[in-house]
């Protein structure tokens, strides 16, 4: 039986260490190694797209692997993948690291400086876990398989820039065009998206954080059946057991709810903690919500500088949506960009909030009436993002007057910018 092992080290000269014993492995075929966390979960997500068959049997995981931690990365792959047998190259050989480990799903545990004999046997014990569990799922169980859905992260510049209704609409579209859909609200301390849907659930994101082992089951107890369909997963009640979900927690949730749905909308709030950060991360789209106003501008410019500085996302892979938007403002989207250094999105939400006021003072935000120019613009969002196709009756071209970043609304508008550039970049923010 060949044994296809993807090698995943950051290292050159311990990645060719690796290849040289895999190589002399009977029946061993070594991919080229992956060099990051990253690299390793893309690469296993486009072969799981192809077909489960497509999958190696073993990932060699390298203790120095980064950016994420190795563990955490044996976790991922171990809950995304679970085909897939992990084994972690460590230099640590205690009882400590071994349970660890092994609690993390890995399948075996392989010492360094690196042996024949150890690595032979364990690559051999879990490529044969690995063939027997695709038997397994080949026949139907109640585990997560595939490579999962998408993860689209919704964050806020600053405090009521529209976030919730922006999350909660995305989510919303990516359902009614079939799309099996999960809304969280990992805005721990000040979540709400329970308010706005009409939502009464004592269960909560809080729950899963001290579960080790997400199962399809344990999921499904935490979460609930909107009656749009969506599945939401709730912020506590109380905020302070929001202290309970750490990062790690966070990346173990997102990942079994990405195993297990389509889409998954995250709503980030805009306090950055543990939690949410490992969700923007890790998303593939991290949206970040501003109003075309000095203070929240500035805001979204400490916010892309922050997440670059920590290395939770680049500026110019976090999408920037302009909600309330006005023809006469002087802070266009182009500005913003320039300040920014972020995409934009391809389109800007209209200041209509008395559309919004009465659905949301009563709790059914999802009941928004379809003629609404907001809801039009964010389910527009939604298609560009990839969430949905083009949404039927969008929104016409007079109510759309500046759907790209480089173009502003309006004659003349351009006088000012100046001046905004020079209120936006003053001060500490502007260095």
């Amino acid at each position: 039986m060949t044994t296809r092992i993807l090698p995943a080290v950051a290292d050159p000269d311990a990645a060719r260490a690796v290849i040289s014993l895999l190589s002399q492995l009977p029946g061993a075929e070594p991919a080229p190694p992956v060099a990051d966390s990253t690299q390793l979960v893309d690469t296993l997500a486009r072969l799981a797209a192809q077909s489960l068959d497509e999958l190696p049997e073993v990932v060699l995981v390298h203790e120095r692997i980064g950016p994420v931690p190795a563990l955490e990365l044996v976790r991922e792959v171990a809950l995304r993948f679970p085909a897939v047998g992990v084994v972690l190259i460590t230099a640590d050989a205690s009882p400590v690291l071994f349970s660890a480990a092994m609690d993390s799903g890995a399948r075996g545990l392989v010492t360094l400086p690196l042996g024949y004999e150890e690595l032979a046997s364990r690559v051999q014990a879990a490529a044969q876990w690995s063939v027997g569990v695709r038997r397994h799922l080949g026949g139907g169980t109640d585990a997560f398989a595939g490579p999962g859905g998408t993860v689209v992260t919704v964050s806020g510049a600053k405090g009521g820039v529209g976030t919730t209704v922006t999350a909660v609409q995305l989510a919303l579209a990516a359902r009614a065009s079939g799309r099996d859909v999960a809304l969280v609200d990992m805005d721990l301390q000040g979540g709400d998206i329970a308010s706005y849907l009409d939502v009464q659930f004592r269960r909560s994101v809080a729950d899963l954080a001290a579960v080790d082992d997400i199962s399809p089951r344990v999921l499904q107890e935490a979460v609930y059946v909107h009656e749009t369909g969506l599945a939401l997963l709730l912020a506590p009640a109380e905020g302070e057991r929001g202290e309970d979900v750490a990062d790690r927690s966070a990346r173990q949730i997102i990942g079994a709810l990405r195993a297990r749905h389509d889409v998954v909308v995250v709503d980030c709030g805009t306090y950055l903690n543990g939690a949410n950060a490992a969700a923007v991360e890790t998303a593939d789209t991290a949206v970040l919500v501003t109003t075309p106003d000095v203070v929240a501008v500035r805001a979204a410019k400490r916010t892309v500088r922050m997440w670059d500085r920590l290395q939770i996302r680049k500026a110019e892979e976090t999408t920037v949506l302009v909600n309330r938007h006005t023809r006469g403002t002087e802070i266009q989207p182009a500005l913003i960009q320039k300040i920014t250094g972020t995409r934009m999105a391809g389109v800007v939400v209209p200041a209509h909030f008395k559309e919004l006021q009465g659905v949301v003072d009563a709790g059914r935000l999802h009941e928004l009436d379809a003629r609404s120019t907001v809801k039009q613009a964010l389910w527009s969002l939604a298609g560009e993002l990839g969430l949905v196709g083009p949404p039927p009756g969008a929104a016409a071209a007079d109510q759309r007057p500046a759907l790209g970043p480089g173009r502003q609304a309006g004659n003349g508008k351009q006088a000012g910018t100046g001046r905004q550039l020079a209120r936006l970049t003053r001060g500490k923010g502007g260095r």
